[in-house]
């Protein structure tokens, strides 16, 4: 669901999400931020198990919606594939939002919407690849084991992850009885020339290894309504390799094989 570039297909995403390098790197956490990330990673399954996923898939189904206008721009069907840390492949199919992209942490390519050709990753689509790397769930579900995140509640039940850089920051509330992530609020790249504020509000969650992952969610761009992931199903450790991953469609089409 992307107008133009991936704009349907981040705000699927913005959900599911280029570490600036600083020369000091951003302040030490706090006790209280790091408490309650510690309750969320809890409630997620725990770090250790989080840690333990190697690779993963994502497929969603869902329905997306012009951000001014409201109107419906139909159904969309995305396939996501992640190996860690760093590694990324999306296909995606849907009303002027059919696409594919590939990261590799450092360069990649993509078969934009419209087009028949593959291209290299550049300027503001690179720096969108990066982003949704760097705001991957299962990268910021443990976020305190890495020195470059500071980790802070700004208000009560909110956890705050950043980097430094204020359009990086992600502010994840907590549901207060469950401690599940309820609510997360972030700057999304999915239109690289205009950032814009997203939100992410997860629904329900579905159970895979004893890790909890979102399974209906909405996403909000500027307060307004944009998608709806009505039906995502996950797998984790099921072997992926690079070249999975990095293998470009020989009919430049998504693929969107789910097994």
């Amino acid at each position: 669901m992307r107008t133009k570039r991936i704009v349907a297909s981040s705000a699927l995403c913005s959900l599911f999400l280029c570490a600036s390098v600083f020369s000091q790197g951003p302040p030490a956490s706090s006790p209280e931020g790091l408490r309650l990330f510690h309750k969320m990673q809890d409630a997620l399954g725990g770090a250790d198990r989080i840690a333990a996923v190697r690779d993963f898939e994502e497929f969603v189904q869902a329905e997306s919606w012009n951000g001014n206008t409201g109107q419906s721009m139909g159904r969309v069907t995305k396939r996501t594939r992640w190996i860690r840390p760093s590694t990324l492949r999306v296909d995606q199919i849907g009303p002027g939002s059919t696409y594919v992209l590939f990261f590799d942490g450092a360069a990649g390519w993509e078969i934009l919407p419209g087009t028949d050709k593959v291209i290299p990753l550049e300027g503001g689509e690179l720096e969108f690849a990066r982003g949704y790397v760097r705001g991957f769930r299962l990268n910021t579900w443990l976020a305190d084991r890495s020195p470059q995140f500071q980790i802070v509640t700004p208000e009560p039940d909110v956890v705050r992850i950043s980097d430094g850089d204020i359009t990086h920051q992600i502010d994840i509330q907590l549901d207060p009885v469950t401690w599940l992530p309820a609510r997360l609020r972030q700057t999304t790249l999915s239109d690289p020339a205009h950032p814009r504020r997203s939100e992410e509000v997860t629904l329900d969650w579905e159970t895979v290894h004893g890790i909890r992952f979102p399974h209906h969610w909405t996403v909000l761009r500027d307060g307004i309504k944009v998608a709806e992931a009505q039906d995502a199903r996950h797998q984790v450790n099921t072997g992926l390799a690079l070249s999975d991953l990095s293998l470009k469609p020989a009919d430049l089409k998504p693929v969107m094989r789910f097994d």
